[in-house]
């Protein structure tokens, strides 16, 4: 089963071992979210940069569905599969395989826009990703109080897209990446305070990987929103 959020009211009396293990869990999923953006990264900044990346990419497009086959199967198993996820090492073992076809992935696509927008995009989303974490980190606004709104805009977002698939339409489509960058910052900070522990729902220690892969998955997808929009603007 999905993980459970647990009501988290009584954090601020909560006992020093608790806080303890609270810290651990943080510096666990940080250690593993750091591991798969430098790889992912490395992967875009491959087929970035390598000429001969680029043309095996653009010969070979089935390969970006087989990545994406595996990376969903791998998904479905990590988000719904308790058991296995709690397992170790496989649960790591799971996380590196969704890791490396989620990284294939993402650099095929970056492959597609020129370097400059490539290099724009990464910019721009550390800055935000950044920004964002520092403001769950300080504010007093409850986002995990939000969960339920955001999964509903995240299935409009869905219909808008299919859609844009459609409607070939330059503005129709940077105003779709807009709202889907915008939807999963909002994501980020609700994954960030669930992994803190510090509002009013939160994250068992126990499930490190499945929070290491909430943020993941925000951040890979606020990057992809916000390539598309550089690159479609610059046409």
């Amino acid at each position: 089963m999905p993980p459970s959020y647990y009501d988290n009211e009584g954090f601020s009396s909560s006992s020093l071992d608790d806080k303890f293990i609270r810290q651990a869990f943080i510096r666990k999923v940080f250690m593993v979210l750091t591991v798969q953006l430098t790889v992912t990264f490395s992967f875009v900044a491959v087929f970035t940069f390598v000429d001969d990346a680029k043309l095996f990419v653009r010969m070979h497009p089935w390969t970006y569905y087989v990545s994406y086959a595996v990376f969903f199967v791998v998904l479905i198993v990590l988000s719904c599969c308790g058991e296995f996820r709690r397992q170790h090492p496989w649960n790591l073992i799971a996380l590196s395989i969704l890791t490396l076809s989620m990284s294939y992935m993402v650099g095929m696509i970056a492959s597609f826009y020129d370097t400059d927008s490539v290099i724009m995009a990464v910019g721009i989303t550390v800055v935000v990703c950044f920004t964002v974490v520092l403001f769950s980190l300080q504010t007093k606004y409850d986002f995990t109080s939000c969960r339920g709104v955001l999964f509903v805009c995240l299935i409009v977002l869905l219909v808008f897209g299919i859609l844009a698939i459609f409607i070939q339409n330059k503005i129709l489509q940077i105003v779709y990446a807009s709202l889907g960058a915008l939807l999963f910052t909002c994501f980020l900070a609700v994954d960030t305070q669930l992994l803190l522990g510090n509002k009013q729902l939160a994250l068992s220690p126990e499930e490190y990987i499945f929070a290491a892969l909430n943020l993941y998955t925000d951040i890979i997808n606020i990057f992809l929103y916000i390539l598309a929009i550089i690159g479609r603007s610059r046409e």
